[in-house]
């Protein structure tokens, strides 16, 4: 039976107890081709003392043949065979699929069949993040290192409950303490986050525009300082809020003038009024003198 490789890796997959890197796979290689470079007398040694009837490794009708094997296997060559080894189930709508994490190659249930899985393990079903504690995960994975106080500004909202759900669930733990006023907690994420968004690593993520590190500095720093509006803030042609601004003003002017004018016409007539009473008392006092 010619060397497959797809074959190869698809046993190796299933013997695996957990995710397969390709520095396992082509170590799995290099000590094959060790154990077939041993000294012939070796071999012949360990052929005498073999008892009859029992069965040989890496034999031909086993699908593992004794040549063939090519001596350097690439992790270009790995990985296009992984690729043809998952279209493939896919292809085939088989019970279970061929998935690249961060931490290497692992063959996991399909979805439609992850009910049966969790029936036999007897395990809990999967609670579903909340709008409110994935829009904070993606903050935190997105602006990672993040602190509570950052994260709020961005939701507008508090993010206690959410931050102590993604805690307990692993997806994010705190990884320092800020250099700021009071050093806030930092929080980033965990390879259980990994796992759940399927992604090999952060940079795997999608790119985001409205969470670009640029645009949300920018826009903390204008909430934070706020500014007057002006007129294109407003609406308004460039002057019309000063024209309007000056015209007010006027007004008020004008008003406090006519007040003025009133007080003085008030005070004069007051005056006019006691000069006419103490010209009419010293006429009085006249009259009594003359009598």
């Amino acid at each position: 039976m010619a060397f497959s490789l797809e074959r190869v890796l698809k046993a190796l997959l299933f013997g695996a107890s957990g995710p397969l890197t390709l520095k396992d796979i082509q170590r799995v290689f290099t000590k094959y081709h060790e154990q077939q470079a041993l000294p012939e007398e070796e071999e012949a040694v360990e052929e005498e003392e073999e008892e009859p009837g029992v069965e040989q490794p890496f034999l031909e009708a086993d699908g593992m043949p004794t040549s063939d094997v090519p001596s350097l296997v690439t992790s270009t060559q790995i990985r296009e065979a992984m690729d043809r080894i998952a279209s493939g189930l896919e292809e085939n709508d088989e019970v279970y699929r061929l998935q690249e994490k961060h931490s290497g190659y692992q063959l996991v249930s399909a979805t439609s069949v992850g009910e049966w899985v969790r029936l036999l393990r007897d395990e809990p079903r999967p609670v579903k993040l909340s709008q409110s504690a994935l829009e904070t995960l993606a903050v935190i994975a997105y602006r990672q290192p993040a602190v509570r106080a950052e994260i709020e500004k961005i939701r507008g909202v508090s993010v206690d409950n959410a931050i102590g759900r993604l805690l307990e669930r692993e997806f994010i733990q705190v990884i320092g303490r800020a250099d700021l006023p009071g050093r806030p907690i930092q929080y980033g994420t965990t390879e259980q986050f990994l796992e759940f968004v399927g992604v090999r690593s952060i940079e795997e993520l999608p790119s985001s525009d409205v969470l670009s590190p640029r645009q949300i500095d920018a826009w903390i720093y204008e909430a934070s300082n706020q500014k007057k509006p002006d007129e294109t803030d407003m609406g308004l042609p460039e002057g019309e809020r000063e024209e309007g601004e000056e015209a007010d003003n006027s007004g008020d002017e004008g008003v406090e003038t006519i007040a003025t004018e009133e007080e003085n016409i008030e005070s004069i007539e007051e005056t006019n009024s006691e000069i006419e009473n103490s010209e009419l008392d010293a006429e009085d006092e006249t009259r009594e003198e003359i009598v």
